[in-house]
């Protein structure tokens, strides 16, 4: 099954967050297939940045976002 989830990056105690579509085999921090945008918690304001176009196509394809991915695809107006 394909999942648009967050990928970690950053250093300790700051992390930053890529969002990507990847298969949910593959490890957290692994392989993906795409990277569609990024999400920093850190600083304020919060910095949140998605491609709607790729995020869409992926899930118009049926990739399936997790809880915290499809908070943020509300929160940047991509699904209602």
């Amino acid at each position: 099954m394909v999942k648009i989830r967050l990928k970690r990056c950053g250093a300790k105690k700051a992390p930053v967050y890529r969002v990507v579509v990847a298969d949910s085999r593959y490890p957290r921090d692994g392989r993906f297939i795409e990277e569609i945008g990024f999400y920093n918690p850190v600083c304020d304001p919060i910095e949140l940045k998605i491609d709607a176009e790729k995020a869409k196509k992926w899930l118009d394809n049926g990739a399936q976002p997790t809880d915290t991915a499809r908070a943020l695809l509300k929160k940047s107006g991509i699904i209602e």
